[in-house]
């Protein structure tokens, strides 16, 4: 088993953008939630419950307050104790999967890794000097296809409206610049 330092040090040096403290104690806690479970690699749907745990912002961010955040809380929940039976054993598929790149870390599904890289682009979009929950959630929902927003589905969230919001975020949270024109 991996320590967790060395679970968010391979992640920063593969994605190349360092991550903020609660995101990187979610990287150490998907890679536990993985080997907990079973699974042979971190998935999206390891990544959404570790980051729902660990990042207020984020469960802040999910609509329909406390309710639908008990709902989606409860539906990962099952999934860990059986749910994800039907995932165990195969590699998550997605149409958003990047091609592999060298230094990648190994124990992500490709989405997952996907979802990282995303995660790091929005936060240089941001100007951010870390990669930050927000960024991965919205690299998470962006993905119709992955774990992540299956998950998201079966539990009620809208993730449509979840990415306009999230990037409604990008736009005012990042730099004039990165505001589009007219405001």
């Amino acid at each position: 088993m991996q320590s967790s330092t060395s679970d968010t040090g391979q992640a920063d040096a593969a994605y190349e953008r360092p991550l903020s403290e609660e995101l990187a104690s979610v990287v150490a806690g998907a890679r536990r939630r993985a080997l907990r479970d079973g699974d042979r690699q971190i998935d999206t749907a390891h990544l959404l419950h570790t980051l729902l745990e660990a990042d207020p912002a984020v469960r802040a961010a999910i609509p329909g307050g406390a309710g639908q955040l008990s709902r989606l809380l409860g539906y990962l929940v099952q999934r860990s104790i059986g749910y994800g039976l039907r995932w165990r054993g195969s590699v998550e598929d997605s149409s958003a999967v990047a091609p592999r790149r060298d230094g990648q870390p190994p124990g992500w599904s490709p989405a997952a890794a996907t979802a990282m890289t995303r995660a790091g682009l929005r936060s240089r979009e941001r100007r951010a000097e870390q990669v930050e929950g927000l960024d991965l959630l919205a690299a998470l929902v962006r993905d119709h296809r992955c774990r992540a927003a299956d998950v998201l589905r079966g539990a009620g969230v809208d993730a449509d409206a979840l990415f306009v919001c999230l990037d409604g975020f990008t736009r005012l949270d990042g730099p004039e610049s990165a505001l589009p024109p007219g405001r």
